[in-house]
């Protein structure tokens, strides 16, 4: 057995210490409440800080150097000069702003050398978080048992909105007030943003996407999936839009980095936003999810993207056009296949039918409980029945058309006629100001629409969205405009899908764009669909909002049927912390995955001869680096140069470049994906299988370093656990 086969089996049998049941500890923690729940935990399992080291209002904590990245991502400050790290997929929608067929930053990475040549991304922005305050008392005060919904919410809202019009008066701060536990507890985040936010650097999508969408939710992985920017102040600090007077952030708090690696069984933390998770569905909606709203909207996508990926392979326009669109569609189509695939294989719908024939018992037991919780199950299945009505064209309305490019553009069409005609009757003043400020924004938006547009790829995709509605959707629900002979024709009648036509719209007076608007068939088709989604709504709207009433009676009793068990609330997309080990897994029988992959793994995968565009394409520049051992400090104590690595952190959308942390708060990695099994976790967790992916900070560094020659870049960060050799490598 050679030394490589050696370690890899040793790495193998250290990995099983994670793969024993119960030893990843699930859910995604409010930063505030870690002292009281879960410090003690954190510490058992290996834990160096305080829960004061991760969240302090009063001092300087680790929140302070986590941001919410453009309101999708998270990202993390790592330099006192505010350069801030997050996911290559993060960022991928800036680089493909700045790329053009002759200029192609996708497939070739850009990396700015100097302060100057960073460059700018309208619309973006970071935010911090100021303060963590539990307003719950004073958002509930004169709430009681006998109000109806609607009362209840009316008041509820009010007290929202004082609370956090309160927090900001006088300050350039926000809040937000959100509801947790299906609004039995409330909480308040403060926060500050930052809206001149700059690329800084992004490895070549060969290395930012490796794998491409057949290693995405796999392991093992081989991607470099990272990008950097950097965060721009006014002179004085203080948050501004762009302007060249800017100068670079002076971080309150930036994340310290360690090269001191990684090992199977020991503590890890995840510190983001994680967008949303469903922990507390009953049985009836994990039904209702596996055998019907997936498998429609898996199919869906799948036609959407086969179409996309011929028309990109043809033109390396539309290639460049629709890449973004591609991966964010291609995302959660292999995200839902898996999480299927996870909720089957774990027989969640039994489990949860057991949770649910557990706590009937404890209601039964108790006259009290009885009166309070007897029907509350009975109730939610009654709703879950009522959705199902409208469930199917519900989401293959919003799935096949709502989205579909042309709606959205048509969509502003009319709203550009409809409101520019009410512009026209204002009296003069701010209101009519503001309102035409908003219009003038949109008919730019409505110019910018087609640099990222193919009307032959977006009339194929209609197509076929068309021909799978009609078979498969209840006839009930069908709209009269799919009875035509070409419906897609009768759609793309005219030339309202050229610049040319738009440009003139635009310079017509706004009465008659209303007009003009109007006369497009196509409206009469968006019409007929957007009333069969309003008919689908009232069935699945109105039952999900009563589920999500009913949920908050259900919720409290499993918390006082469970009194001595710490529970924490669904992911909102506001700050959280996960924690559990590095460690591998085995998601099938025969199946055992070690916790960490190299750069041997990447040369291993190479797919000899194909385009830079190609998902298994490896750098020239990369494949020396890897020939001559170039691997300078960023390698392991053997030699190898890390590139991904497990852990059993509980993570979701949104924790998409969240920093994975060591016992000390040490950045030792950056979270991009979960495996395929592990996607159920957004509606059930499964100690034995969930596990985050995440990019090694070595690899990083390597590529920034020693791929890029961005050595300026490695010199603003702050690293610690380094040798003697690292150091003045």
């Amino acid at each position: 057995m050679n030394h490589y086969m050696k370690r890899t089996w040793l790495a193998l049998v250290l990995g099983l210490v994670l793969i024993l049941p119960g030893r990843a500890d699930e859910g995604m923690w409010l930063p505030l409440l870690l002292k009281e729940l879960n410090e003690q935990r954190m510490q058992e399992l290996g834990m160096r800080m305080s829960a004061e080291d991760i969240y302090s209002v009063n001092e300087g904590s680790l929140k302070d150097a986590i941001v919410s990245f453009g309101g999708f991502c998270t990202g993390q400050v790592i330099s006192p000069n505010g350069l801030v790290l997050t996911n290559h997929h993060c960022g991928y929608g800036q680089v493909q702003y700045h790329s053009t067929v002759e200029n192609d930053l996708l497939t070739k990475g850009f990396w700015a050398m100097n302060k100057q040549e960073e460059l700018a991304n309208p619309g973006l922005f970071v935010s911090f978080i100021v303060r963590i305050e539990d307003v719950t008392a004073q958002v509930l005060e004169g709430v009681t048992p006998d109000m109806t919904e609607q009362q209840r919410n009316m008041l509820v809202q009010q007290h929202m909105k004082e609370v956090a019009d309160a927090a900001t008066a006088d300050t350039h701060y926000e809040a937000s007030v959100k509801p947790f536990f299906y609004g039995t507890e409330y909480y308040m985040f403060v926060t500050e943003t930052y809206n001149d936010v700059r690329l800084v650097g992004a490895p070549p999508s060969s290395i930012g996407k490796f794998g491409g969408d057949t290693d995405n939710w796999e392991w093992p992985r081989h991607t470099g999936d990272f990008s950097l920017f950097r965060i721009y102040t006014a002179p004085d600090g203080s948050p501004a839009e762009f302007s060249k007077d800017n100068v670079p952030m002076q971080a309150r708090r930036h994340l310290s980095i360690s090269l001191g690696g990684i090992n199977p069984d020991e503590f890890t933390m995840v510190f983001g936003f994680p967008g949303r998770t469903q922990q507390y569905l009953t049985s009836d909606a994990v039904r209702l999810l596996l055998e019907e709203t997936n498998p429609h909207r898996i199919a869906i996508r799948e036609a959407k993207l086969a179409i996309m990926d011929e028309r990109m392979k043809a033109n390396d326009q539309v290639r460049i056009q629709y890449a973004s669109k591609y991966a964010s569609t291609a995302n959660y189509w292999k995200k839902w296949i898996g999480e299927s695939m996870g909720l089957k294989a774990y027989d969640a719908v039994s489990k949860k039918e057991a949770q649910e024939a557990q706590f009937t018992a404890w209601v039964a037991a108790d006259a009290t409980r009885q009166e309070t919780y007897g029907q509350v199950l009975d109730q939610i299945a009654a709703q879950y029945a009522a959705i199902k009505k409208g469930n199917l064209p519900y989401h293959y309305t919003a799935e096949a058309f709502m989205r579909h490019d042309s709606f959205r553009q048509l969509n502003v069409l009319t709203t550009l006629g409809q409101y520019g005609k009410i512009v026209n009757t204002m009296p003069a003043g701010p209101d009519r100001d503001h309102l035409q400020s908003q219009l003038d924004k949109l008919a730019e938006s409505t110019r910018a629409f087609f640099k990222d547009f193919d009307l032959t790829t977006d009339r194929m995709v209609l197509t076929e969205m068309i021909n799978m509605y009609k078979k498969n959707v209840p006839a009930e629900w069908q709209p009269e405009s799919f009875k035509s002979e070409d419906p897609a024709a009768d759609y793309y009648a005219g030339d309202w899908l050229t610049l040319e036509w738009v440009e003139d719209f635009l310079a017509e007076d706004p009465d008659k764009r209303e007009r003009q608007v109007k006369k497009l068939a196509a409206v009469d088709m968006v019409n007929q669909i957007v009333e069969i989604r309003t008919r689908a709504s009232q069935f699945v709207q109105q039952g999900e909002e009563e589920v999500e009433n009913l949920s908050r009676l259900y919720v409290a009793g499993l918390r006082e049927m469970n009194a001595d068990k710490a529970f924490w609330p669904d992911a909102n997309s506001t700050m959280r912390v996960g924690f559990g080990k590095v460690g591998g897994m085995s998601p099938a029988d025969g199946l055992l995955y070690q916790h960490y992959t190299t750069l041997d793994g990447v040369i291993a995968k190479e797919v000899a001869g194909v385009a830079p565009t190609h998902e298994f394409y490896v750098e020239p520049k990369l494949k020396e680096l890897h020939a001559a051992k170039d691997y300078g400090r960023w390698a392991d104590d053997e030699g190898y140069l890390p590139v991904g690595f497990l852990a059993s952190n509980h993570t979701t959308g949104g924790n998409s470049g969240s920093p994975v942390l060591d016992a000390d708060g040490f950045l030792i990695g950056l979270n991009f994906d979960r495996t395929w099994q592990s996607t159920m976790s957004d509606v059930m967790y499964n100690a034995e299988i969930c596990r985050n992916i995440a990019v090694d900070i070595r690899y990083i560094c390597f590529i920034i370093d020693k791929f890029a020659g961005a050595h300026h870049l490695i010199e603003e960060m702050t690293f610690v656990n380094v040798t003697e050799l690292e150091a003045v490598d």
